[in-house]
This record gives C-alpha cells, sequence and structure tokens, in this order.
C-alpha cells in the first residue's frame, strides 16, 4: 500500500505569506496537492500543519527539519499504520502528473529536479532517524544517497511556487493549456 505525504510544514518566507493556502485554478495549493497524491495512494496525510482536509502530522522529530523531517514523520506513519511505500510531494508542487507513482518505481527514487518528490520505502525510517541525529547538513540527497535512491526524469515536472511571481507563472501557464 502506497502513503502520500504531502509536506506543507515550510516557513513560506520567499513567499510572503501562507503558501499552502494560496489559491490556484480556484483551490489552495494544499487542496491541489492532496488531491494530485489522493489519486494514486491508498490514502494521504498532510506533514507540519495542524488542519487539513486529510489527517496531518508533525515534523519528526520536532519542527524545524526541513523536508525531512516530513518525510521521516511519514515514513513512521507509514510503516506503523501498514504501509509499504510513501509517496512524497510538497505543498507547492503544482501540476504532478497522475502516474507519478509509476514514473518513479520501484522505491526508492525521487524526482531528479525536486528531489522532495520521491517514492521512499517505509522501512527506510530508521536510516533516515540516523541521519536527522547527525550533526551534519541534512539534506535530501544525503538521505536519498544514503537509501540507494535513484534520480529520476518525470515526464512533466512540476511548478516549483515560492513566490507570488511563481505562482502567477503557473497560473498563467494552466489557463494556458
Amino acid at each position: 500500500m502506497i502513503l502520500g505525504a504531502v509536506l506543507a510544514g515550510g516557513q513560506s518566507s520567499r513567499f510572503g505569506s501562507d503558501k499552502a493556502l494560496a489559491m490556484l485554478g480556484g483551490r489552495s495549493l494544499l487542496s491541489g496537492a492532496v488531491a494530485a497524491l489522493a489519486g494514486q495512494c491508498d490514502a494521504v496525510v498532510v506533514i507540519g500543519r495542524d488542519a487539513a482536509e486529510v489527517a496531518c502530522l508533525p515534523d519528526r522529530p520536532r519542527a524545524g527539519m526541513g523536508p525531512l523531517g516530513g518525510i521521516a514523520a511519514a515514513l513512521h506513519h507509514a510503516a506503523d499504520n501498514g504501509y509499504d511505500t510513501v509517496l512524497t510531494a510538497s505543498v507547492d508542487s503544482h501540476g504532478l502528473d497522475h502516474d507519478t507513482v509509476r514514473q518513479l518505481a520501484p522505491a526508492p527514487a525521487f524526482c531528479d529536479s525536486q528531489p522532495v518528490i520521491g517514492l521512499w520505502p517505509a522501512s527506510a525510517a530508521p536510516v533516515l532517524d540516523a541521519l536527522l541525529a547527525r550533526d551534519t547538513k541534512h539534506s535530501l540527497r544525503a538521505f536519498a544517497e544514503l537509501v540507494g535512491a535513484r534520480p529520476a526524469a518525470l515526464s512533466r515536472v512540476p511548478h516549483n511556487i515560492n513566490t507570488p511571481a511563481d505562482l502567477a507563472a503557473a497560473e498563467e501557464h494552466a489557463h494556458g493549456l
């Protein structure tokens, strides 16, 4: 079984307001991300927020750990609840393909241009815990290397929305389709 995990605990510092609530195509980025994962996963959770239309989990081991804290929470939740794989995406990964799981399979793998989009085995939770406990740089690529994940080129790379200008460009692109 596959658990979808929307990583939504970022500070949105470049965006200037709560990016997860920004509207694109008539719905919030958070709702769009949940819907994108729900279409290809058995269940979806949101990491790093207190409220969403699906179950919410705190980062692990604590807030402020970046994307790896969200992935750690998702991996542990998956392992504890019978999921063998986790598909992760950030809240601003607008335009995620409906077959991202297929494009990334088998796990572990990640999008070469946006490594937060990844397919991870739940069994990798202890490896990530050990990385987060170290006094070293906590990077997604370091975790990927530790678990032997391969980079994959997705057929369509989602928009990565970090600024209001990025949101405007994504909205413009959506209208042009």
